[in-house]
């Protein structure tokens, strides 16, 4: 497991910003916070699209001071065991979604895609956004992207049991 100087899991901010510790593994931090996300995730899925949504706006704004403070802290701007990203581009990915585990995980390989090959407009915002903003917003873009490709997918397998 890595260490960083200046960050605790101790604190909650870093806590948060390491993804409960998911975003210390050696390779593939956005990965593992990916999947550490899971289980938060599909427990949000069971509320109603207000409490969701609600969790998920305060999940983003406190996400850029989260962000920004272990940043400055690591004094490398988007170091890849911040992983708080991701957990929001997922909670995003799943918004208005049916509480599935096959569509969660389906939805779980969509937005790593998108955040890992990071197409335009993903791309440009990452290059010329920066601090706490720059480090969130990409992955709600990403979020968002794997979102209409997941709406995409339920309308036109709406029936087919083997997905629902």
């Amino acid at each position: 497991m890595r260490r960083f100087p200046g960050l605790s899991l101790a604190n909650p901010v870093d806590l948060l910003a390491l993804g409960f510790g998911s975003g210390l593994a050696p390779k593939a931090p956005g990965t593992f916070g990916t999947l550490a996300a899971v289980p938060l995730v599909y427990g949000m899925l069971w509320l109603d699209i207000t409490s969701y949504s609600l969790f998920v706006a305060l999940s983003t704004l406190l996400g850029i001071y989260i962000c920004r403070s272990a940043a400055d802290k690591m004094g490398v701007h988007d170091h890849p065991a911040i992983v708080w990203d991701e957990f929001v581009g997922l909670m995003f990915t799943m918004w208005a979604m049916p509480a599935n585990w096959a569509l969660l995980m389906v939805g779980f390989l969509v937005f790593r895609v998108f955040d890992i090959l990071k197409p335009w407009p993903i791309s440009w915002l990452d290059k010329r956004l920066h601090g706490g903003t720059g480090i969130m917003l990409d992955d709600v873009l990403a979020g968002i992207a794997s979102n209409l490709v997941l709406q995409l997918i339920l309308a036109t397998t709406i029936g087919h049991d083997w997905f629902l």
